[in-house]
């Protein structure tokens, strides 16, 4: 029968080759290509409202006297601005052109910038869903408020842009945050309705009646006489010689879609001009 001392050894040989066990196994994990594990729900952020995915944060831009930022050169990755925001609504199931018209719900009027005191009631509002075409070469659904007297007509125009797969970054209501937010152009939406006065005066928007649409506004920027750019990061934009998705120009078909409608384009004022747009009441 063994010695003492050999069963010692045998049992510590045991327990340093089980060891060595443990460590091989726990190397080969380290390898291996297995998934990361779910995180769990306290570890993933809430889902807020989509926003555009940025690869850099907006710059915090000096102020003017005014309050707006000061024209600075467009970021390199902003100049020929090619983004499509993440779905807020399912996409067409049809993969062609979809929209409904209803009474604003009371979840997004609630969300919406409508309040009282606003130049319109809720009951002159309408809904509307609408398939639009994205920059990534696919149809979406975005979400707009208009006044009811020009739902159809708003619904049309928007068919003609997404048959000619005129591309649109982003199209959902505005919301009272939006109204305070530095206008860098950051969200890129094209909407409707905002209970706002005109920019840079007191007097109450056309968009506060839900009778003005604004179509890619970082690459259909506003310009005013004192250099004013908005959206303030936009100014690559403000050379209209250079041709890029997204932009309007005269007799395309977006000015001819709102064109046939009445509507007037903000590229026609002689002050500011603002090419992404467009009225049912000509301011």
């Amino acid at each position: 029968m063994p010695g003492p001392e050999r069963e010692a050894g045998s049992r510590l040989a045991v327990v340093v080759l089980a060891a060595a066990v443990l460590v091989v196994a726990a190397i080969v994990a380290l390898d291996r290509d297995d998934p990361a594990p779910t995180p769990t729900a306290a570890a993933v952020p809430a889902l807020a409202t989509p926003t555009v995915p940025t690869t850099t944060p907006d710059p915090v831009l000096p102020r003017r006297a005014d309050g707006f930022g000061e024209v600075l050169p467009t970021p390199p990755e902003l100049v020929d601005r090619r983004r499509t925001a993440p779905d807020v609504l399912p996409p067409p199931a049809s993969g062609g052109y979809e929209a409904t018209v209803a009474a604003v719900p009371a979840d997004v009027l609630a969300r919406s910038t409508w309040r009282p005191g606003c130049p319109v009631g809720p009951d002159r509002l309408r809904y509307l869903r609408m398939s639009f075409w994205g920059f990534d070469d696919r149809p979406h659904t975005g979400e707009m408020i208009v006044r009811d007297d020009v739902a159809d007509g708003v619904v049309g125009v928007f068919r003609q842009l997404f048959d000619a797969r005129f591309p649109i970054e982003a199209m959902r209501v505005a919301s009272a945050d939006d109204l305070t937010a530095p206008p860098t152009g950051r969200g890129n939406t094209t909407g409707a309705f905002a209970c706002r006065p005109a920019t840079g005066q007191t007097r109450f928007s056309a968009h506060a009646y839900g009778l003005a649409v604004d179509v890619d506004p970082f690459q259909n920027p506003l310009e005013r006489r004192d250099g004013l750019v908005v959206p303030e990061l936009a100014s690559a934009y403000t050379d209209r010689s250079w041709r890029r998705p997204g932009m309007i120009t005269d007799g395309d078909v977006v000015v001819r879609a709102f064109g046939a409608l009445g509507w007037t384009w903000g590229a026609m004022f002689r002050a500011p001009k603002d090419t992404m747009h467009f009225s049912a009441t000509g301011d």
